[in-house]
């Protein structure tokens, strides 16, 4: 009886160790958390030069060598650093003049040469390169030249990592973008935020190129007639 009872116990800690393990590749996180926070075989991203093959949750894993983990207290600073706060204006709402969102558009002709699609690093909401940020100058000049449009800068990300923390990036895109148009002087009431994190890929894939194309700010914008 005795030995029956020290075996139960051996099994119990056993189970309670590793509980949070489907599988020697699974991953155990908790969504609301930062990535420095998620446990995988592997890692969460890597370089995109560097891919591993899924696993049977779907879920790529690069090397460890290639991940840096990004702590709480980053994400706090990012949060902080000169954020600008949304507009009091509501899209859709009675008197904002603002319609909801669907009816704004993607923008066509000449307009599309403007409201480019910005990319980001991965797991990056800075934009780096000088086309991206020459991007951005070319949407400020037509947006104070305009003041009757109005825009809709959507975040995305690519298909890595968990939902929630895409949505979060994607976040922080979204708002990235925004605080630099408005410090060249747009007005916030013409910008507006939406983040998708990895639910609307512009490009289907699995590899870097896809990846590249996928983290992205894109812009959606509607013109008033007044």
């Amino acid at each position: 009886m005795r030995t029956i009872y020290l075996s139960l116990l051996i099994v119990s800690l056993f189970c309670g160790i590793t509980g949070c393990k489907k599988n020697s590749n699974n991953v155990c996180w908790d969504d609301s958390r930062t990535s420095g926070h998620y446990k995988v075989k592997g890692a969460l991203w890597g370089s995109d030069d560097n891919i591993a093959s899924s696993d049977k949750d779907g879920f790529i894993g690069p090397a460890d060598e290639d991940f840096i983990p990004l702590k709480d207290e980053d994400l706090k600073a990012q949060f902080a650093d000169k954020v600008t706060p949304q507009s009091n204006l509501v899209p859709g709402a009675q008197g904002s003049g603002i319609p909801k969102m669907d009816k704004f558009r993607a923008p066509l002709s000449q307009l599309a040469s403007i409201f480019r699609n910005v990319l980001f690093n991965t797991d990056d909401h800075i934009l780096r390169g000088k086309e991206a940020l020459a991007t951005i100058d070319s949407i400020a000049d037509y947006l104070l030249e305009h003041p009757d449009t109005f825009v809709f800068i959507e975040g995305h990300a690519d298909e890595r990592g968990p939902e929630a923390y895409n949505l979060a990036l994607g976040a922080r895109r979204a708002n990235y973008v925004r605080t630099l148009l408005v410090q060249r002087g747009v007005n916030n009431d013409q910008l507006h935020t939406v983040s998708y994190g990895k639910e609307k890929p512009l490009v289907i894939g699995h590899g870097a190129d896809a990846w590249t194309k996928n983290r992205r700010a894109q812009f959606k914008i509607y013109q008033s007639k007044a």
